[in-house]
Order: structure tokens, then C-alpha cells, then sequence
């Protein structure tokens, strides 16, 4: 049986989640199937946000009205090559069906061999065109790195190019989200005066994972830092590891792929 402390550790974890749906083959009833959960049930909160793929905001906008439940949505997502011409038709499109927030994929393999001005170019652009109540999470991939300093400096470019929150990865490549990577990322967070946040993304799947990452973020933010404004765990499993802690059940790990 779960204790007290984990189902109030799990409540928190799910009233932060992103909780998404990336899947290739993603449909429309996948999709009301996730706003449906989204929700919330008896003693389980509602989720932080849903993310989806730009096709399905509209959608997810009309499941959602109403209930403060903001939409996410992808770009440059997942090879982080697309022109930026192409991601920000992509983006207007999104914002226009009712998207809230935007989660483009920097061009990490750009930044990686050397070019950083690429990859500033493809994130100053994004961020000149959204409008200012909208978010923007800058996807790392950070699993592709080799090692936390060249992180630290993905993240560091990132939020001086706007970014209201880093996030770890795609869950598409790489080994997705790790401890030493989110670290790395708070390091960068809390360098800077102004409010960033931090989305740790890409094989988060059990309630000791989510543990894992709240605990890293009091000890190094302090307790309170962790809000639905400053920290996300984007994700598709976790919701029901978190839940099944909430009903008070030894709940296994997803097998889900993000």
C-alpha cells in the first residue's frame, strides 16, 4: 500500500505533467482518450498541459475548453532539421487552432558541430514570432550529448535566445531524459535573473523516476520552485504509474516509449 507521502509525491508529480501523445500513428480517438485523462478523476488531479502533435490541437483544444488545461504541440520535431521557414508555418498553424505552448526541437546536431549560429537563428526566430502569452520549451535532446557541459551550454544558449523552459528530449533519439542532464539544465536555470522552467522529457516512466527529478529540482531550486510555470515532466506512461500510487497500489513502470 502506498503511504501518505508517496500519494501526496505522486499528486504533486501529476498536477506538473505534460501529458502526451506523440505516438506516429497518433488519431483523433487517441487523442480524446488523453484529453479524457487529462482531467483528472476522483483524487486524481488534472494534468499541467497536453501535448500533441500539431494536427490534433484543434481537437485537444475543444476536448479541453473551459477547464485551464494548456495545449502543447511540437515543432522542428523530431530531427530538429526542418527549415525555419517550414517551422514557423508549422507554428502559426498550431497557435491559430489554439495551441498555448510551443515545444521546438533546437538543432542539436547543428550546436553539436560547432554551429551555434544556427541553432540561436532557428530559436530567435521562433521566439520573435510567438506571441507573448505563449510559451516557448526548447528541447535539448539531450541524451545525443556527450557529456553535461556541452548540455550546459545548449541550455545556456537556449534561454539567451528566449526560451521559457528547457527540456531534456524528444523521446525519439538518444537515451532521452537523465539525472546528470537535468542537473546540468538547473545549473543554466539558475545562472540567469529572469524565471526559466524545466521540462524533463523522453523515458520518464515511473513514480521513482518522478521521485528521482523532484527531489533534484527542491535540493538545487529549494522547496516551492516546482510549479506548473517553472517545471514539467513530459510524458506518456507516467500518468498511470502515478495514479496507480494514488489508489494506493504498487504501480508498475510504463512500457511506453516517452
Amino acid at each position: 500500500m502506498s503511504t501518505e507521502a508517496e500519494i501526496a509525491l505522486a499528486r504533486r508529480a501529476i498536477a506538473l505533467l505534460d501529458l502526451t501523445e506523440l505516438g506516429d500513428h497518433a488519431s483523433e480517438a487517441d487523442v480524446a482518450k488523453l484529453c479524457a485523462k487529462a482531467k483528472g478523476a476522483a483524487g486524481i488531479p488534472a494534468v499541467a498541459a497536453v501535448c500533441v502533435w500539431p494536427r490534433h490541437v484543434a481537437e485537444a483544444r475543444a476536448a479541453l475548453e473551459g477547464t485551464g488545461i494548456r495545449i502543447a504541440t511540437v515543432v522542428n520535431f523530431p530531427s530538429g532539421e526542418e527549415t525555419l521557414a517550414d517551422v514557423l508555418a508549422t507554428m502559426q498553424a498550431a497557435l491559430e487552432a489554439g495551441a498555448d505552448e510551443i515545444d521546438l526541437v533546437m538543432p542539436w546536431r547543428a550546436f553539436l558541430s560547432g554551429d551555434e549560429e544556427t541553432a540561436g537563428a532557428m530559436m530567435r526566430g521562433v521566439r520573435a514570432a510567438l506571441p507573448a502569452d505563449r510559451r516557448l520549451k526548447v528541447i535539448l535532446e539531450s541524451g545525443s550529448y556527450p557529456d553535461a557541459a556541452s548540455i550546459r551550454r545548449a541550455a545556456d544558449l537556449a534561454i539567451r535566445c528566449g526560451a521559457h523552459f528547457i527540456k531534456t528530449s524528444t523521446g525519439k533519439a538518444g537515451t532521452g531524459a537523465s539525472l546528470d542532464a537535468a542537473r546540468a539544465m538547473l545549473g543554466a536555470i539558475l545562472a540567469v535573473p529572469r524565471s526559466v522552467g524545466l521540462k524533463p522529457s523522453g523515458g520518464i516512466r515511473s513514480f521513482a523516476d518522478a521521485a528521482a527529478y523532484l527531489a533534484l529540482a527542491d535540493d538545487m531550486m529549494g522547496p516551492g520552485w516546482t510549479a506548473p510555470e517553472t517545471f514539467r515532466f513530459g510524458a506518456s506512461g507516467l500518468h498511470d504509474a502515478l495514479a496507480g500510487v494514488i489508489a494506493g497500489s504498487t504501480s508498475p513502470t510504463s512500457n511506453k516509449a516517452y
